[in-house]
Order: structure tokens, then sequence, then C-alpha cells
């Protein structure tokens, strides 16, 4: 339980895919404690396990806007509808946002940490940080996506 250290753009661990968790049991429970405290320390609205080192298929995403904290194991994305892009950004990339195409809308099962199968259906902000958090399980990152990269400048 403690906020750990993200990593960054280059570090080879965050092109590998996660491993699917089997069970949900203390070792998952303290990642998942982990991520958020690590989050929170943070400005993101989202963490994927892999972020902080941890090959797992364990997900963060708080919009910080009063709706609370999802937090999914093994999250999948079950349908995409549509297409739009926008600007995005990545704690694994600091200084710099990129242009991409996401879908309009996305429905992503999972299992919350009781076990219990969850599915969301998602648009706007949220549908992006699902697919931007679920593309780090499977160790690709938005600039793997990104149509433009931007260099952000120091305010």
């Amino acid at each position: 339980m403690a906020v750990k250290e993200i990593l960054q753009f280059g570090d080879k661990t965050l092109t590998k895919v996660s491993k699917k968790v089997a069970k949900i049991d203390e070792e998952i429970l303290s990642l998942v404690q982990d991520l958020k405290d690590t989050l929170y320390a943070s400005y993101g609205i989202g963490l994927a396990a892999p972020q902080i080192g941890v090959l797992k298929r364990v997900i963060i995403i708080d919009l910080r806007d009063d709706s609370g904290a999802i937090i999914l194991v093994n999250p999948k994305i079950v349908k995409k509808i549509g297409k739009e892009e926008d600007i995005e950004g990545c704690l694994s990339y600091p200084g710099y946002e990129g242009s991409v195409v996401r879908p309009r809308k996305v429905i992503v099962t999972g299992q919350e940490l009781d076990g219990q199968e969850v599915e969301y259906t998602a648009s706007g902000l949220l549908a992006k940080a699902f697919c931007h958090e679920i593309d780090h399980l499977d160790g690709v990152l938005y600039t793997d996506r990104a149509t433009k990269m931007y260099k952000l400048e120091e305010e």
C-alpha cells in the first residue's frame, strides 16, 4: 500500500502483454491499493497495473467527477461503436499529448473486487479512458495510435 513509481515512456515493461488474473486474492487487493494510492497522488484519471511494473490485468479509472472510482480485473472491450478523434495524454509520458482516434462508445466487461462480473456501457471521456487503460494491459501505448503528437509548453 504505497505510491509507486510510474514507469515512463521507453520502459520495455509498458510494451508487454499483461497476464489474466486467475484469483482475486490479497496480492491483487494490495495491487489495487497501490494503484489507488499512485493515481490519487497524480493528476491522472486512470492507471493500469503495468504502469507501476505489474503485468496483471487490473485497471483503475476515476474521472474525478464524483462518480467514484471504477476498478476492474480482467477488463475486456466487447463492443466498439463509432469513432471520434480527441487529444489524450498519459502519466507514463508526461509533457506530451497526442491526437488519437477511439470508439465513440464501448461496452466493457470485467470483474469487480468481489469477483462479480460487471458490464459498463461508456461514452465520452469514460470510453476513452477504458480504451486507453485496456490498451496498457495489451502493451499498447496511446503514442502507438496517435495520428499526431504534441509537446506541451511549460506554463
